[in-house]
Parts: C-alpha cells; structure tokens; sequence
C-alpha cells in the first residue's frame, strides 16, 4: 500500500457561483470558482480569465463533474479566456484522490508558462465532497435566467416531449444580454447539421413570472404540438 505523509497544512475547499458578464462568448451559465482557504484561486493566477466549470457541469453524474476526486488522476481545466483554450491557453491542475486526502497538482498555466503557479494543494476528502454536494444544491444566487435553464435542464432530462416529436434538445443556454431569456436548440435525431436544420425557442426570463411555471408551460406546449411550428430555424 503506498505510503502517505499528510502535509502539514490541509486546505478548505470552497465554491462560489460568479455570473458571467453578458457579453461572454464560451458561455452564459453561471461559473463556478474554486475557493482554496477562501482564496480566490483563479483571480490570483489567471485574473483575465473565467471558470472552466459552469454551472451547467453540475447537472452530470457525480463522478463527472470537473472538480471530482478520483483514485484515477485527472488533468483538469480551471479556466479559459472566454475562448477554447488550445487557442488562447489556460490554467490547468491535475485532481486526484489519495485515502483521506485529495491532491491537486502539477498546475499548468499555457497562457503564460512564465507565471508563478501554486504548489500542491492538499484537501481533506470528506470537506472536499461535502462541499460539492453543497455546491450542486445550491440556488440561493440565482437570478430567474438561471433557474429556469436549471429547471428546465432538469425536466427535458425525465421528459420525453421532444422525443415524439422524433427530435433531441441540442442545448440550453441562458442569455443576459438584451432581455434575458433561456434558448433551448433542437433539431431531428440524428439528422446531419444544415443551413435550416436546427431549430429554437426562446423563454423569457424578464417578466416576473414564477420559473417553474415558465418551465411547465414550455414542457406542456412542446407535449402537445411539435415544436419546430413555432420555433426559429438557425
């Protein structure tokens, strides 16, 4: 069994959810920012750049989220600059889980190999995926934009509305600028993409209406027609 020795200092993970600014390109879910002993991370290695993990990541199994620990290392992106980063470069850290402890090491900064990164980060296990399961549960920062692409991820995830239809959601994606709305892509199963073949329908976020029952009356209306009637075609 390999051998261990617990660093002297254990670091305390935290989330918090930043929302985007309205012109942001990559994405318009929320990002979720990692707090190492309440440091903002990211804003000391890489201030120009944005979270990797969204809030959109959170709605994948566990195992799958960017921040989970596995016996497994994983190389991790933690942030871009609002572009893919094999163009603009980012800040990467490798995650894995080492008995009690979760180890995040061998940072990489490939927008400017030349800047200081952090040593290694040692988190205990347990506060470690206590506090992402408290991430994924929380709701109290979100604007009504974010709860109704929350919800209604949730619910074309159980609901097979779109699938009578013979047609898969391509994306949900909030949008602030302007008026802000929640745009959800279709098109056929399994059709080859072309000019015409990708439909949306926009939800408005703006008018004060509870976010469930935006979501309800969406799912409803898609159960009842086929939604490429009403939608516009991109």
């Amino acid at each position: 069994m390999e051998h261990l020795e617990h660093p002297a200092h254990v670091s305390v993970l935290g989330l918090k959810f930043v929302l985007p600014h309205p012109a942001a390109v990559m994405s318009q879910w929320a990002e979720v920012r990692p707090l190492v002993d309440g440091r903002d991370v990211l804003e000391e290695i890489h201030p120009e750049g944005v979270s990797s993990c969204s809030r959109r990541s959170l709605f994948r199994p566990v195992e799958e989220w960017p921040f989970a620990a596995l016996d497994e290392p994983r190389k991790v992106e933690l942030s871009s600059n609002d572009c893919v980063t094999a163009c603009c470069g980012g800040v990467f850290v490798t995650i894995r889980r080492r008995g009690e402890r979760v180890v995040w090491s061998g940072w990489q900064n490939t927008e400017d190999v030349r800047a200081p990164v952090p040593a290694d980060v040692h988190f205990d296990a347990a506060q470690y995926n206590a506090e992402l399961v408290r991430a994924a549960a929380d709701v109290s920062w979100e604007e009504p934009v974010d709860s109704i692409a929350r919800l209604l991820t949730l619910e074309l995830a159980e609901a097979d509305c779109f699938e009578r239809w013979d047609c898969d959601v391509l994306s949900i994606r909030p949008q602030r600028a302007g008026s802000p709305r929640v745009e959800v892509y279709f098109g056929r199963r399994g059709a080859a993409w072309s000019p015409g073949s990708t439909f949306v329908h926009e939800l408005p976020a703006a008018g004060g209406e509870p976010a469930v029952n935006v979501v309800r009356r969406f799912v409803r209306m898609v159960t009842d027609n086929d939604p490429r009637e009403t939608a516009r075609s991109t």
